[in-house]
């Protein structure tokens, strides 16, 4: 049975988000640091996807046609631009709550989003396939990586694409990502993160191996101060973003 299964869902980490959820489109709320990294973010993503399938990253509709799966879609900050490039986009996340901000704010901005509440898991077991499997800043929350990577592999097509986003196991990144960030900066909430759920790129590039997927890309993501914004780095010690293909 569909959802019989193990889950990939750690209930805490969505409850957590459940409480932010009436927030995430307030550029100036406790998602204000997401909103500021999500251009750095979507442009690798729309360049990835482009040169992957032989599309002009400059055209205003690049991923025309594609069907990308956003998975853990939180509020759809990042749903949304994907569909104004021309993807069929499915947003999917585990809280309801998420699910219904989604939901209204594209209704309000007329963007077609299927918009669904729930795992990867589930959607796995309807056999949902995509071109494009996304899964930022969402790996360091689940229960299980391994799993979670497996699951979401499967959704992948053949000759298609996964592209993850989260953050490396490293003091550096407990300096800066906990200690910086909810503590003295207070950019997140205090318990966004928990440091031993990180996962470093070697962890994360052998659970895309064994889903089945091969590694094509590895940047870093930095902030920098003066700029006020979140720039492509090769510095992976904090935020860093892979890329991985299917075999056609």
């Amino acid at each position: 049975m569909p959802g019989s299964g193990p889950s990939t869902v750690d209930q805490s980490e969505v409850e957590q988000f459940s409480k932010l959820a009436a927030q995430w489109w307030d550029e100036r709320g406790p998602m204000a640091m997401l909103h500021k990294f999500n251009p750095v973010r979507l442009a690798y993503i729309r360049d990835q996807v482009a040169v992957h399938f032989g599309r002009n990253p400059k055209q205003i509709g690049c991923l025309s046609g594609l069907r990308i799966l956003d998975i853990g879609c939180g509020g759809g900050i990042l749903s949304e631009p994907l569909a104004r490039l021309g993807a069929k986009v499915v947003g999917a996340d585990p809280s309801e709550a998420n699910i219904e901000v989604a939901r209204r704010h594209a209704a309000q901005t007329d963007l077609m989003v299927d918009y669904r509440a729930m795992t990867a898991e589930a959607l796995a077991d309807k056999g949902e396939r995509f071109d494009v499997v996304l899964a930022l800043e969402v790996v360091e929350h689940v229960a299980d990586v391994g799993l979670f990577m497996r699951r979401c592999g499967e959704m992948v097509k053949p000759g298609g694409l996964m592209i993850a986003a989260t953050i490396n196991r490293t003091m550096k990144s407990f300096a800066l990502a906990i200690v910086g960030a909810e503590y003295v900066l207070r950019w997140l909430p205090r318990g966004t993160h928990r440091w031993d759920k990180f996962v470093t790129p070697a962890e994360l590039e052998d659970a895309m191996r064994a889903a089945g997927l091969r590694v094509v890309d590895e940047r870093g993501v930095i902030y920098r101060v003066r700029a006020d914004s979140w720039q492509l780095s090769d510095d992976m010690d904090v935020n860093y973003m892979l890329t991985a293909a299917r075999s056609a």
